[in-house]
């Protein structure tokens, strides 16, 4: 299968999965998911889907079996509204990617806001 099919493949379907986690009425699925990524197997049996979660580690776990519970709808719901010719098993797996950025980025911001307060206590050379 040629690259840039399946990642027009992925990003369909990343696209879709996202509306449809929208309208998934599961109380433990929280409103704040993202799909990070997609990936299919090259015969387009298989996708491992990476869901990712706004809060802490219990609250992606009970997200991510409330999206399993819901899985054969969300199935049926991606087979209407993809045509391929198998719809793909789905697996979800929780992804900490965009948690592990923001906690870097708070590292970041700390070194910098550090930083000028050093500089002025050095005296300045001439």
């Amino acid at each position: 299968m040629a690259k840039y099919r399946s990642g027009r493949i992925n990003e369909e379907v990343k696209r879709e999965l996202a509306a449809i986690l929208r309208e998934v009425k599961d109380p433990r699925i929280p409103e704040l998911v993202s799909i990070v990524g997609v990936e299919f197997t090259p015969d387009l049996k298989y996708a491992k889907i990476h869901v990712s979660f706004l809060g802490g580690a219990e609250q992606a776990a009970e997200g991510l079996a409330g999206i399993r519970a819901a899985s054969g709808y969300i199935r049926r719901e991606l087979a209407h509204r993809i045509r391929l010719r198998q719809t793909p098993e789905l697996t979800f797996v929780a992804d900490d990617s965009i948690a592990y950025g923001a906690h870097i980025t708070k590292i970041l911001k700390d070194i910098a806001a550090a930083s000028p307060e050093e500089e002025k206590d050095e005296p300045a050379e001439e």
